[in-house]
């Protein structure tokens, strides 16, 4: 359930930006995980695959990084970088 209110968060972000750039898509994302945010790459990427069908980010190239859990955002994920069309 954490995962979905994550992830419901995330698409929310992903959507603004593609309007606010009055393009189609995401073609490209990075997302940071914090080394405090309980959730692998892994893991991640399942449930954005699961999550992305009829989204603009349904197509999108995903990278994940990662902090460890002495970084200031350790405990967040965020969408770093998103390239549209």
């Amino acid at each position: 359930m954490h995962e979905f209110s994550l992830l419901a968060d995330l698409f929310r972000k992903i959507e603004t930006v593609v309007q606010e750039n009055n393009a189609n898509r995401a073609v490209s994302l990075t997302v940071q995980l914090g080394g405090l945010s309980h959730i692998s790459p892994e893991h991640f990427r399942e449930h954005f695959d699961h999550a992305k069908s009829g989204t603009p980010a349904e197509f999108a190239e995903l990278d994940i990084t990662e902090t460890d859990e002495h970084h200031p955002n350790a405990q967040d994920i965020l969408l770093k970088s998103i390239d549209v069309e």
